[in-house]
């Protein structure tokens, strides 16, 4: 008994050594650690009154404050800065869907503004701004060295004003100006349309109308097709969709899903991970769906393709989306005031993050330049057209088809008029075609009732 008793107290004064080497340095690392995040603050202090006392002009406190906390911020990554009290109202109106401004969602890269997306029906879409644009100039100044927030302020002003930024685009071999006026942006989050037996949902931002916006349009389309049994698939539109509030994103993707995880978000702690799933209900009853991207989807709009394309609920048909997989969380401030930060990845059902990678389509289609065409080409074009449009009825002394019934004329005529409204669609958007050509062809081979 002796034996074991020394044993267990020989054990238990070598682990108190142990205990005290392996400890000790840490509490003195750890204490080094703090005296200098005190002695750098003192720094940031010494700086802060010499600004205040020796700058050539007298600098106002309170800018320099908030200069010095947005610049902590900006320097972690794109997304996370600091808003003021007006700014933080402002990004609220955005939620709410109807604010002031030229109507585009922009990020920073390599100093200057990057444009993630222009909105539908915005003054910046109307003067031909693309995803991808780079904006190195506001009124002939310029935004390099700015911080984000700096050069959006530049570019806001009162409905109705000028504003003339410069562009480079890639494949456009000089910059050039562009003129846009501002104006009040009403965000109409879905836009609904019948394109043959299709029902296609242009989502163009996730706000707090958007699911509101899908469950109402299917409802309404569903009724002008003639009933849901009509409809042969849906067509989501996200090609320029920026993003938005992450749970419109998760509740538009539920509408579309019967079970199954929608996304996760992981942070730094791994405890405070959240999953998110979908729950029982598929507004489309079934029917197939093409979802539709490019370089101008972003954040929420990635997140509904990849939950539906990793369920296989969905084909993906477009470019390369835009490769923003984080959250930010707004967190209130002093001062009515707010912090942007960056607080975690998102994840799409099978793992996959998406951070500066997109997600790729099933199909890739590009979305052709179309040029106008000279008059000759055009007198060219139209002829190819008529040759190609030629058939056996257009032959002298065909024998005509006495046995087509008056119901297989009209057939022949719809299908005629459905062939030409293709054809103008196709035109107009190629890539919307495609997706509505896939659908198509699914209903064409699918089992019938």
């Amino acid at each position: 008994m002796k034996k074991i008793a020394l044993a267990a107290l020989g054990g238990t004064l070598a682990g108190t050594i142990l205990t005290t080497q392996i400890a000790g340095p840490l509490i003195a690392q750890e204490a080094e650690k703090t005296v200098s995040v005190y002695e750098q603050l003192d720094l940031f202090g010494d700086i802060f009154e010499r600004i205040r006392a020796q700058y050539v002009e007298e600098v106002d406190t309170e800018q320099l404050v908030e200069a010095a906390i947005n610049g902590m911020l900006t320097s972690l990554d794109p997304h996370s800065s600091y808003l003021s009290a007006k700014d933080f109202d402002e990004m609220q109106e955005q939620t709410r869907g109807e604010f002031g401004g030229l109507g585009i969602e922009v990020t920073q890269e390599d100093g200057f503004v990057k444009v993630v997306a222009p909105m539908d029906g915005t003054p910046a879409d109307k003067a031909g701004i693309k995803a991808g644009d780079f904006i190195t100039h506001v009124n002939s100044e310029s935004v390099l060295g700015l911080t984000l927030d700096d050069a959006v302020d530049k570019m806001r002003g009162p409905v109705g004003s000028e504003i003339i930024i410069t562009v480079v685009r890639e494949g456009v071999a000089e910059p050039f100006d562009v003129s846009i006026i501002r104006d009040t942006i009403k965000m109409v989050a879905v836009r609904p349309r019948l394109v043959g037996n299709t029902v296609v949902l242009r989502i163009s931002t996730f706000n707090d109308q958007t699911f509101v916006g899908v469950e109402e349009g299917i409802k309404k389309m569903a009724e002008e097709a003639g009933g849901m049994d009509k409809v042969n698939g849906f067509v989501i539109d996200l090609r320029n969709n920026p993003g938005g509030l992450l749970n419109q994103a998760i509740m538009v993707s539920d509408a579309f899903l019967e079970k199954g995880e929608i996304t996760s978000t992981r942070g730094r702690d791994p405890e405070q991970g959240e999953r998110f799933n979908a729950e029982p209900g598929d507004l489309a009853q079934g029917k197939p769906i093409v979802v539709l991207i490019n370089g101008g989807s972003a954040s929420a709009s990635e997140i509904v393709s990849g939950a539906l394309q990793d369920h296989r609920r969905a084909i993906v048909v477009g470019t390369k989306s835009f490769g923003k997989g984080s959250v930010q969380t707004l967190i209130p401030l002093k001062g009515d005031g707010a912090m942007r930060l960056t607080t975690a990845r998102y994840y799409t059902p099978s793992g996959r993050s998406i951070q500066a990678l997109g997600v790729m389509p099933d199909i890739v289609v590009n979305q052709p330049i179309v040029e106008p065409l000279t008059e000759e080409e055009q007198e060219a074009r139209d002829a190819e057209e008529a040759r190609n449009d030629r058939s056996e009825a257009d032959l002298r002394g065909a024998i005509t088809n006495d046995s087509m019934s008056e119901d297989e004329r009209n057939q022949l005529e719809a299908d005629r008029a459905r062939t030409e409204d293709a054809a103008k669609l196709r035109d107009e958007d190629y890539q919307l075609a495609y997706a509505v050509d896939i659908l198509r062809g699914l209903a064409a081979v699918a089992p019938q009732p």
